[in-house]
């Protein structure tokens, strides 16, 4: 069977979903997304997701044609069209059609469309052993060229930063910001524990703010762990005891190799591990 998107309000087969070669999302990057997950067959952390999109949206003056309740229910038939219980969701608006020039007024429309399909960001054994990263030569866009705080189309220095770490041999790469502080990953947040206390940048340091990074911060909080946000120096990424990511693709990712440096142990940590457990407890909890 062929899979369904949902695109302007009507599901259609992968092969005849299409985006016009004039969509200003296609010629400029003009336009937003969100990477969602379904669990169970429910939404996972729905309102936080459309909260960020229209957020985004909001930020750069493109006017969502539908409301939050309308997507929510348009991502739940996607996925029953295409018999998924459990698959990742990507949800993407664009500025629409317009013509070649950058300028938005021109665009006739906005466009929507929903992609529900299956996703793993890393084999099984990342999860159980870790993964090296190095830090990246690439680094976040500065705030007064565009926030990083806005989930938009152009993640053309975060591809670069990924070139950078395939080319070095490992999965992901840090991405500093332009005062030489950690700020995220590629597609992820990241996380360090030190003497117990799990910390993670602000979202002044030029991060998203990622939906599940909250999550971990809840669950912190929950289960008496220590937690904060900080700024972060590359200096605190090689003296950590602990390091993991978190992303909507990928979960929980222990980090045990930064730049060729082990961190701790060289094992994924006791305070990660139990985060890592507590956000599946979540999930499922989070399904009921």
């Amino acid at each position: 069977m062929s899979l369904k998107v949902w695109i302007d309000g009507r599901l259609m087969d992968k092969a005849d979903a299409k985006v016009s070669v004039y969509d200003h999302g296609l010629l400029y990057g003009d336009g937003v997304f969100e990477g969602i997950r379904l669990y169970h067959g429910k939404v996972f952390e729905a309102d936080a997701h459309l909260r960020r999109l229209f957020d985004s949206a909001k930020s750069i003056r493109l006017t969502i044609p539908f409301a939050p309740e309308q997507l929510k229910s348009a991502i739940q038939e996607t996925a029953k069209a295409n018999n998924f219980a459990d698959c990742y969701v990507r949800l993407v608006v664009t500025r629409g059609v317009g013509y070649l020039g950058l300028n938005p007024n021109k665009c006739s429309s906005p466009s929507v469309f929903i992609i529900t399909d299956t996703i793993e960001m890393y084999p099984k054994e990342v999860y159980e052993k870790g993964m090296a990263v190095i830090t990246s030569s690439y680094i976040r866009n500065h705030p007064g060229a565009m926030s990083a705080r806005v989930k938009s189309l152009n993640y053309l220095n975060s591809i670069l930063a990924k070139i950078e770490a395939a080319d070095a041999g490992v999965p992901e790469a840090i991405m500093l910001n332009h005062l030489g502080n950690v700020a995220e990953c590629t597609a992820d947040n990241l996380f360090v524990v030190k003497f117990g206390k799990v910390l993670t940048p602000t979202i002044t340091d030029g991060i998203l703010e990622g939906v599940t990074r909250q999550v971990i911060l809840d669950l912190c909080r929950n289960l008496a762990i220590p937690c904060g946000e900080h700024t972060l120096q590359r200096h605190d990424l090689y003296i950590a005891d602990e390091c993991f990511l978190t992303g909507t693709g990928a979960e929980v990712v222990p980090v045990t190799k930064i730049d060729g440096r082990q961190v701790g142990s060289g094992q994924p940590g006791k305070i990660t591990r139990r985060l890592i457990d507590a956000f599946r407890t979540y999930i499922r909890e989070s399904a009921k």
